[in-house]
């Protein structure tokens, strides 16, 4: 397990910086580009060790990946002779389960200690209503999974909990179910699937907010994708800017999309100096600077599966606001990487911020002077990397430990801390 040690209060950031691609859409451009017949070409894919995951687990079914060509096509596929491992990534082992379900088959996808205590019911049981047949520890609740497809009916499945993950592994099954399959949700959620699917020439359809998704069963068409940066790692720079004095950073191209911003919109409710400046239909350059203290606010609802992922930074900027934050209806959080509710108020507690860990969230009571302490990511990515953003806030030295779960999604991230705090254009 490996350490690193922030010096708190020595200089603003500044500068511009572009993240690792989009994580999400990594995942899926290569899965879809797999099962597309000929040779695609996807740039600017995430560097982090979920996705190399991915690319392993592709390569035992048949899939040529090398650098940014992927060769794949149905007939190329063909039954895994290994465990398929999907290394620390819940979204790999859900997203692979979908496609494993639609070949005739016996696969077996693990991953680590993690991956173990992931829940994998939501995923399994709409499977399994298709026909396929899947295995796992309590019922096949939680990994590893035994999945063997092939012969699937099109469903009509009402998401449980408003999970992206789920929907694209029903609609790569559904690419081979025997008529129409279709996705309905009750708040909209990251629409990554559906936009790859319609690049590679599938017959998908959502109504506009993307609550309800049908997919009809056929081939898929080689693609070029330009992956752009990850609103999830842009988070990290954008909050630190607004609480670090003097600092301005911009965070190139970053992925804007349906439910992957709503972020941005907290920062801005809380009083922070954001701009967004567009480069498409769905990615924009944000520049983020210091200004007035942010102001407290309340986060819950149906903006809540579109930030997620960027609580335990969010929470590290409601630390230092004014006022209180809560953070409710946020229960997935629970079971993260780790319980990241527990995990995010143990870091706040470290550099001296005061937060109520809730079932479904976290209540954090805002105005404290952060100072340094030992901060334990406790293996999550996220969490590690919040711990920066304390750390930067926070006078004096911070140490982190379990540092190395970064490279599971910015094994870059130090680089560009340097970069950004030795105030390069």
């Amino acid at each position: 397990m490996t350490t690193i040690t922030i010096e708190g209060g020595t200089g603003p950031l500044r500068g511009r910086v572009r993240v690792p691609g989009d994580k999400s859409i990594s995942h899926r451009a290569l899965i879809l580009a797999s099962l597309a017949d000929g040779r695609s070409t996807l740039r600017g894919l995430s560097t982090g060790d979920d996705v190399r995951s991915t690319a392993s687990a592709l390569r035992l079914l048949g899939a040529e990946i090398l650098g940014t060509e992927v060769i794949g096509g149905r007939s190329r596929l063909a039954e895994p002779v290994r465990v398929l491992d999907v290394g620390n990534s819940g979204t790999a082992i859900r997203l692979m389960a979908g496609l494993c379900a639609g070949f005739p088959w016996l696969s077996v996808l693990q991953g680590d200690e993690s991956i173990a205590q992931r829940p994998m019911g939501r995923v399994v049981e709409p499977l399994r209503a298709m026909g396929a047949e899947i295995d796992g520890r309590q019922d096949g609740r939680y990994p590893p999974l035994v999945v063997r497809g092939g012969e699937l009916k099109g469903v009509d499945h009402a998401l449980a909990v408003p999970s992206a993950q789920v929907k694209g592994a029903l609609l790569l099954a559904g690419l081979t179910a025997e008529g129409p399959t279709t996705v309905r949700g009750s708040v909209p959620i990251r629409a990554h699937s559906e936009e790859l699917l319609r690049l590679a020439g599938a017959d998908v359809r959502s109504d506009p907010p993307h609550l309800v998704t049908t997919i009809h069963p056929g081939s898929l068409q080689p693609f070029v994708l330009d992956v752009p940066g990850d609103p999830s790692q842009a988070a990290f720079w954008l909050v630190a800017a607004c609480l670090v004095p003097g600092s301005e950073v911009t965070v190139e191209h970053v992925y804007v999309g349906q439910a992957r911003a709503a972020f941005i919109d907290v920062l801005i409710r809380m009083g922070a100096d954001v701009d967004l400046e567009e480069t498409g239909p769905t990615t924009a350059n944000i520049t983020a600077r210091h200004g007035p203290t942010l102001r407290g606010t309340n986060v819950g609802g149906a903006e809540v599966p579109g930030l997620i992922d960027e609580i335990p930074v969010l929470a590290v900027a409601a630390a230092v606001a004014e006022g209180p934050t809560g953070f409710t209806d946020a229960s997935e959080l629970r079971v993260k990487e780790t319980d990241r509710v527990a995990a995010t108020a143990a870091l706040l507690d470290s550099v001296g911020a005061w937060s109520e860990p809730r079932s479904d969230g976290l209540h954090v009571a805002g105005g404290a002077p952060l100072s340094a302490g030992h901060i334990e990511s406790f293996g999550d990515h996220r969490v590690a990397m919040a711990g920066v953003v304390a750390a930067l806030v926070a006078p004096g030295a911070t140490r982190i430990t379990g540092w190395d779960a970064v490279r599971t999604s910015y094994p870059g991230f130090e680089d560009d801390l340097r970069h950004l705090l030795g105030g390069q254009g």
